[in-house]
C-alpha cells in the first residue's frame, strides 16, 4: 500500500471516530431533553460543536466533511471575490 492511500485510510477512520463520539454525544442532548422529537440537527449542531472544540482533528474534519482542500477553498473565496468586484463594477 503507498503512502498516500494509506494517509487517505487513516483520515477516513479519523472521520469515522470524530462522528462516533458527535452521533453519541447528540443521543445524550436527545435522552436529557427527554427523547423530544423535532431538535435533532439542533442537537447534532451542539454535539459536533462540543467534540469539535477540544479536538485536535476539528480542521482535518471540517475539511474532509466538505471534500475540499485549503488551496482549492482558497481558490473558490478568489473566485467569489473577483465575481463580487465584476459585479460592483457593472452595477
Amino acid at each position: 500500500m503507498d503512502f498516500e492511500t494509506r494517509r487517505k485510510k487513516q483520515q477516513a477512520l479519523m472521520v469515522q471516530l470524530v462522528e462516533r463520539k458527535v452521533r453519541s454525544r447528540a443521543k445524550q442532548l436527545y435522552e436529557t431533553r427527554g427523547q423530544e422529537e423535532g431538535q435533532a440537527l439542533q442537537d447534532w449542531f451542539q454535539a459536533e460543536s462540543e467534540v469539535l472544540g477540544n479536538s485536535i482533528l476539528a480542521p482535518l474534519y471540517r475539511r474532509l466533511k466538505t471534500g475540499t482542500t485549503a488551496s482549492e477553498q482558497k481558490r473558490s473565496s478568489e473566485n467569489f471575490s473577483n465575481q463580487d468586484s465584476a459585479a460592483c463594477e457593472t452595477a
